[in-house]
């Protein structure tokens, strides 16, 4: 499924709730936490696209919340804080740490959504993304990820697993694949060439017997992502 989850970390229910309102409202999809700690389990858990978090939290504040993205998840997924601090050096301080916005409290929640908007739109809406069963792919980064770990793949096999993540379910032909991947060579290719780069994505992506099956091969038809 296509995920824009944005992550709210607010210990203060009804603001949670209301700028899970506005933001649901907006298409996004909404992941909640009420302290610092459950924040970080979230994160490693859903990979949201874009965070937003209070300061002042329990178990772990907003800014050690932040500097844990930056420093040991070497992340830069985009960050607002929202605060009730309103000195000037609290503000700098905390665009210091890697914030991407900083909001004061109290704030009009259409507000959040334009600059949560107007983030994305700067960073190329790296919101835009698919997953299934811990399966991620970020066709703007060229990421892929399975349970939050980084798995390298060649241009081509990038390109396959994408073209089967965006048809989940249905069958590709080889013809339909080798037009996907060599759109204006396909003379020049042969079937062959698929079943290469599908075992590649099998080698990269089922590594274990934990790992569910992503890849069918439809005898005598083509070949299938299994998103259940």
């Amino acid at each position: 499924m296509i995920d824009t989850q944005i992550l709210i970390v607010e210990d203060d229910r009804k603001i949670r709730n209301l700028l899970k309102l506005y933001l649901e409202k907006d298409g996004y999809k909404i992941i909640e936490a009420d302290d610092g700690l459950k924040a970080k389990e979230a994160i490693q858990k859903f990979d949201p696209c874009f965070i937003i978090t209070d300061l002042m939290l329990p178990n772990l504040s907003g800014e050690e919340l932040c500097k844990w993205i930056r420093t040991e998840l070497k992340s830069d997924t985009p960050l607002i804080m929202l605060t009730a601090k309103i000195r000037e050096q609290e503000r700098i301080e905390g665009l210091q740490m890697g914030a991407d916005d900083y909001i004061i409290k109290p704030f009009s929640p259409q507000e959040v959504v334009t600059r949560v908007n107007t983030i994305l739109r700067r960073t190329n809406n790296r919101c835009s993304k698919l997953s299934f069963k811990g399966l991620t792919i970020k066709p703007s980064r060229g990421e892929v990820k399975y349970n939050n770990m980084n798995i390298s793949l060649t241009q081509h096999e990038f390109k396959l697993l994408y073209f089967l993540m965006r048809n989940p379910n249905q069958i590709l032909s080889r013809e339909q694949i080798l037009g996907e991947l060599y759109p204006n060579e396909e003379k020049s290719v042969i079937d062959r060439t698929v079943d290469v780069h599908m075992g590649k994505l099998r080698e990269k992506i089922e590594m274990s017997k934990e790992t569910p099956r992503f890849f069918e091969t439809v005898r005598g038809m083509g070949y299938r992502f299994v998103s259940y």
